[in-house]
């Protein structure tokens, strides 16, 4: 992996980043890709800026944001605990890259289908990150997509007779090939 100098990232941390739990950067080994399932950036915004969790004041996001043009903003510190993947959060960096997904219609049972494709400038800034991150983060060697750590299937919002997933990102589009090629990072694939 050659040592490229860090990636430009814009600081936006949200309202609650001080309420959410601080944690030692050596315990950090996992990074999760996610797509927002939203149609842009303002909106992924909107959504994390949400109090989910009234007792903490906290509520869902990831670490970073990375929008279609390459674009890459950060929104909690490294040093924090994000809420973005159940059972994995303290040791993990959720990475959100802006893609439609199911939106707007998530659990519909016939609108599954996931058709954006991630462009060029996402892939590239994704892996310039993911490399920075692994030099700058000692434990670091794991990499997952949501739907690889949350497998759960729910009733679908439109026939409560059908399960569907309850989380598909990154998806089907996302090229796994290209970033593992660039950075060596060990995928955690469903058992």
């Amino acid at each position: 992996m050659p040592n490229a100098a860090a990636p430009h990232v814009i600081e936006r941390p949200l309202p609650y980043t001080g309420a959410l739990q601080s944690r030692p950067l050596e315990r950090v080994e996992l990074v999760v890709v996610h797509c927002t399932e939203l149609p842009d950036l303002a909106t992924a915004r909107e959504y994390g800026e949400r109090v989910l969790y009234p007792k903490s004041g906290t509520g869902n996001s990831g670490h970073y944001y990375i929008d279609r043009d390459g674009r890459i903003e950060r929104w909690v510190g490294d040093d924090r605990v994000a809420h973005h993947v159940r059972g994995h959060n303290a040791r993990a960096i959720g990475i959100e890259l802006v893609n439609t997904g199911r939106w707007p219609d998530w659990l519909d049972a016939g609108h599954q289908a996931m058709e954006e494709a991630y462009p060029d400038a996402q892939v590239d800034a994704l892996i310039a990150l993911l490399a920075h991150l692994r030099r700058a983060l000692p434990a670091l060697r794991d990499i997952a997509g949501h739907e690889d750590l949350d497998r759960e299937e729910v009733a679908a919002s439109d026939d409560p007779g059908v399960k569907v997933r309850r989380k598909r990102d990154p998806g089907p589009l996302f090229p796994w090939d290209r970033v593992q090629a660039a950075v060596p990072l060990a995928r955690i694939l469903p058992g």
